[in-house]
């Protein structure tokens, strides 16, 4: 009979070899061996690392992680949709195929409740999450501002699924209200306090060389256009007539500061500082977006034939 520590050392050994790519809620082979091995074993990760590594595990539950490691290696499917769960600021979401697996820089500001461009919990009464996908932000947002309804905005139907059953999971039901919608389309005249955004950002060019595992998400939360600021300068544009005037926006863009900045110079973007680096959201306020002259783009570079 092994041991758990040997079998995640096995695990993460043969995950090693099989030169896969992360980024899924884990950074490296050591951390995607322990979600799996804890899966199969039907142990917690919230409580894992209380495990004691000298813990016996039987054959049979060393083949079951075994399979789900190989299955990993073959498919080259992101953990979570093996596991059928994912974890952000500490919170576990049901995730698959129809949402993309939960990450965002978004998730930390909101731990520290948005401060300081927020100044208060209590001063967010209405809240907007758009492209939701699994609700997960649109989750964390309620649990943060108490006081809040949150709109979770999503243009896919099956995503939307996914987003009524974590929103149901995490007894959310009164508060957050799933809206299929493109963006701002289906929203009327609503107005809120915060919106928050985690839109698809990634260029047409890096669309074409994504690893496999990326592949495996719905493209359509990825895919931004040629620039990836399809669904942004839409955002950017529309947003000042759904905010309150007192109201935040709040949207991650990976890690494209320097190109948004050359492309909208009128605007006083701020960047908080992420565990990505200071290059990934940006906060703006109404009156930032209404402002003469704002929302005016400077001409792309023409590329040299």
């Amino acid at each position: 009979m092994t041991t758990f520590a040997a079998l995640l050392a096995k695990a993460t050994r043969a995950l090693a070899r099989a030169n896969l790519t992360y980024g899924h809620g884990t950074l490296d082979d050591a951390e995607e061996a322990l979600v799996l091995v804890a899966h199969a074993l039907g142990l917690s990760l919230a409580r894992v690392d209380t495990v004691p590594r000298d813990k016996p595990v039987s054959a049979a539950a060393c083949a079951k992680a075994m399979a789900l490691i190989a299955a990993r290696i073959k498919t080259r499917r992101p953990a979570a949709y093996l596991t059928g769960e994912a974890w952000l600021q500490g919170l576990r979401f049901f995730v698959d195929e129809r949402v993309i697996v939960p990450r965002s820089f978004i998730a930390e500001l909101l731990a520290e409740k948005l401060s300081p461009w927020i100044e208060t919990k209590h001063t967010v009464q209405r809240a907007l999450d758009l492209c939701t996908g699994s609700g997960c932000l649109a989750i964390l947002l309620a649990k943060v501002f108490r006081n809040a309804k949150v709109d979770a905005v999503d243009l896919s139907s099956p995503a939307l699924q996914v987003a009524r059953r974590n929103i149901a999971r995490h007894r959310m039901t009164k508060r957050v209200r799933p809206v299929e919608s493109d963006l701002f389309s289906a929203l009327g005249k609503k107005r809120y306090d915060l919106i928050i955004s985690n839109p698809p950002y990634v260029t047409t060019a890096t669309m074409r060389r994504l690893p496999p595992e990326y592949r495996r998400e719905p493209a359509m939360a990825l895919a931004g256009g040629s620039d990836g600021f399809e669904l942004v300068n839409i955002i950017l544009r529309e947003a000042a007539n759904h905010l309150t005037s007192q109201g935040s926006l709040v949207v991650e863009i990976g890690h494209h500061r320097r190109r948004l900045e050359r492309a909208y110079p009128g605007l006083p973007f701020i960047w908080p500082e992420t565990s990505g680096g200071d290059d990934c959201v940006f906060v703006l306020r109404r009156a930032d977006l209404v402002a003469p002259g704002a929302l005016r783009k400077r001409p792309a570079r023409r590329r040299a034939i």
